[in-house]
């Protein structure tokens, strides 16, 4: 128990120097399976408190709030499908609302197999500004998080350049993985220092040394490694992002040793301040 209170007064140390620190839930998604709530409190007692995710684990959604906000947490956003975009987003709207997430995060642009291309940027600028469009006028905020492939080569730099180009950032923001960032062969620091008014949510995750990179958006979960071990240079990664003023930052670590690796993650960014 001595651990995980000097474990929770490390998270809450660096709240106090800078922005909170949250989890992605996906991050336990295994653990959930066996045991909801006892995962949940574990990952309380490590200070974490703002949660993005969505999923309420087969609860109906009453149920699920009721039991995080006891715990003390706070859903700070939700997923939503790329298909959906182009839908009715009343349903989506109510279940961010009823979770009291202010974000809506799109996690994936549809494509066929490996081949991701200008017309499909061109597709989901569309959906991304419609979205966002409409999301604003209810008081949310959406966001596209990166996963790699967006930043194959094209006539303005990037295919995710040209995403940003053609997104409107009164509906659109970005919530950038650092870790797909690096995988797909970019440099997440350059990203947040030339896209800075953009770039409002982070995905912590380093990426096991040694790596080659790759534009394909899917890698092997089990080369999350501890913040700080990798070659993601989450360092340069935290300076950057507080000079720009992003304000959300959500650890993800989807390896099956994230209930490990989660406390050690959290004390290497305390040690960063």
């Amino acid at each position: 128990m001595k651990k995980i209170f000097a474990i929770a007064f490390l998270l809450i140390t660096y709240v106090g120097h800078a922005q909170e620190i949250g989890l992605q839930l996906y991050s336990i998604r295994n653990e959930v399976k066996q045991d909801l709530k006892g995962t949940l409190q574990k990952i309380r007692s490590m200070g974490i408190k703002k949660l993005e995710g969505g999923d309420t684990y087969g609860m109906p959604v009453e149920d699920f709030m009721n039991m995080i906000h006891e715990m003390g947490f706070q859903m700070n956003g939700i997923g939503v499908d790329y298909d959906a975009l182009t839908k009715d987003l009343s349903p989506v709207i109510e279940q961010a609302k009823k979770m009291g997430a202010k974000n809506v995060i799109c996690f994936w642009i549809g494509h066929k197999g490996d081949d991701f291309v200008m017309a499909d940027v061109e597709e989901a600028a569309k959906r991304f500004n419609r979205a966002g469009k409409i999301l604003k006028e209810a008081g949310l905020r959406f966001s596209y998080h990166v996963h790699g492939y967006e930043f194959r080569p094209s006539p303005n730099g990037t295919l995710f350049d040209e995403l940003m180009l053609k997104t409107n950032p009164k509906y659109v923001d970005i919530e950038l993985d650092v870790y797909w960032a690096k995988q797909g062969c970019a440099d997440p620091v350059e990203i947040i220092n030339k896209y800075s008014s953009r770039v409002k949510m982070l995905h912590l995750k380093d990426r096991e040394k040694g790596m080659a990179c790759n534009n394909k958006g899917y890698a092997d979960e089990e080369t999350n490694v501890v913040l700080g071990q990798g070659d993601v240079n989450i360092a340069e990664v935290m300076k950057a992002a507080k000079k720009a003023g992003v304000k959300h930052y959500f650890i993800e670590d989807e390896s099956f040793r994230v209930m490990k690796q989660l406390p050690l993650s959290i004390a290497y960014l305390k040690g960063l301040n």
